[in-house]
């Protein structure tokens, strides 16, 4: 069994300052650990950054996926962490970019964040050591990088930065212009031009709604088994997977052949930890990182957590509550399990999923309904406060709207009236 000691383990190191990294920092610090955030941009918020800054070159990375006119597609009353909610001010639920960014500097603000945070730091790399972690911070204002040595490491950096695009037959065939959702930022790009956007997630179904405005044709690629709501989009075309590319455009599985200008790919992100040596003992393959525990705990060295990780969730929520829970353990609150046993709970819960058929190791942190069932085991296990029940009920209520109500459903303005129940246009939903 695995013991921390708050005597000897007392220091703790964030990396990023985004949604996750500002929750992990705050709740540190009131567990009464000595916490330093690390942000390698300019300013906090992570990903809520709007920035029209492109790739320099094929090695640059390019932190902010915002784009003109982003609006959330959760309402804030679900967004705002469980001790911190959005001004009552804000009328509408679904809010823009900005807005979030707002609420996340007022966040660090109110809890006094700021001189905890070391902005235009950049963890280079992580290393175990015998009894802490080595960590290279690279310090951009000064151009110096020096090793900090820390007790505990929250891994905060996301995993919006780097694209996943599919293999496809003939891509490199195509002479039109490829991108990733990451860089877009502006529908006029493709005025009076011919699209194809790969993928109906949330991000491709909001992007075709932003394009086809100012696009002569957007033909939308998923292979949903639904059919999503695109009859306000005139000139909107659904199409099977792409088979295989063409010079001037693709043919689909159903054999059909279109020409287009551009094809963007809204397929999701890649799960990276550059910074993280070889020895930390994490793998990722097909974004399964591995091996954790309950989603978070590094089993081969359980004094790093990663936040985060899991999608199809209640985000701020599952980021303060993974904090909490393992918070728990590193304050010496909790005992771990023995490394066997850490094992033998991930092998079983791969298993339930691999037989569920399953069998994608992208969907390995895919939590939806389970998410449900995974608050409740967190919650258990470390002692914590669980997930009020109108934050359940409200996210159920918002499911798949991006899809079926896409083009009415941010009208909707939500209150949480108690911990049980909630308004949906000032009526009470049952």
């Amino acid at each position: 069994m695995l013991k921390t000691s708050m005597d000897q383990k007392r220091r703790v190191c964030v990396i990023g300052a985004g949604t996750a990294g500002l929750c992990a920092l705050k709740n540190s610090l009131e567990a009464g650990l000595d916490a330093v955030a690390y942000e390698r941009g300019t300013e906090i918020g992570g990903t809520w950054i709007f920035s029209e800054e492109m790739p320099k070159d094929e090695y640059d990375e390019v932190q902010s996926s915002m784009y003109e006119g982003l609006r959330t597609n959760l309402p804030k009353e679900v967004m705002g962490y469980p001790d911190y909610s959005y001004p009552e001010d804000i009328d509408e639920s679904f809010i823009t970019s900005n807005q979030v960014l707002e609420f996340l500097r007022s966040y660090a603000e109110h809890f006094k964040l700021k001189p905890h945070i070391k902005l235009q730091h950049e963890v280079i790399r992580v290393r175990p050591r015998l009894d802490d972690w080595e960590v290279y911070v690279w310090d951009h204002s000064t151009d110096t990088c020096d090793p900090v040595y820390y007790d505990f490491v929250y891994v905060c950096n996301g995993h919006y930065t780097e694209p996943d695009i599919p293999e496809v037959e003939g891509l490199d065939l195509f002479e039109g212009k490829k991108m990733h959702s990451h860089l877009y930022r502006k529908a006029d790009k493709f005025k009076d031009e011919s699209v194809l956007i790969v993928g109906a997630g949330p991000s491709g179904m909001d992007i075709t709604n932003h394009v086809r405005v100012a696009a002569k044709q957007v033909l939308l690629s998923h292979h949903l088994p639904n059919p999503p709501n695109t009859a306000f989009m005139g000139n909107v075309t659904q199409k099977p997977d792409v088979q295989r590319f063409t010079r001037d455009g693709a043919i689909f599985t159903d054999g059909s052949t279109e020409s287009f200008d551009h094809v963007m790919f809204c397929t999701g992100y890649k799960y990276t930890f550059p910074c993280l040596s070889t020895d930390v003992g994490i793998q990722v393959i097909d974004n399964f990182v591995q091996p954790l525990w309950k989603h978070c705990i590094n089993i081969n060295h359980p004094t790093m957590a990663f936040v985060g990780l899991p999608f199809n969730v209640i985000p701020t929520h599952i980021f303060d509550m993974q904090v909490r829970f393992t918070l728990k353990f590193f304050t010496g609150q909790r005992e771990f399990p023995s490394r066997k046993e850490m094992i033998a709970e991930l092998e079983q819960e791969i298993g339930e999923r691999w037989g569920c058929g399953v069998h994608n190791h992208k969907k390995a942190h895919q939590m939806g309904e389970r998410q449900f069932v995974y608050y409740n085991e967190l919650a258990r296990l470390a002692g914590i406060e669980n997930i009020k029940p109108v934050i359940h009920k409200l996210m159920k209520d918002c499911g798949k709207k991006y899809i079926f109500e896409l083009d009415t459903y941010r009208s909707n303005r939500y209150t949480i009236v108690d911990d049980d129940n909630f308004l949906k246009n000032g009526k009470a939903i049952v």
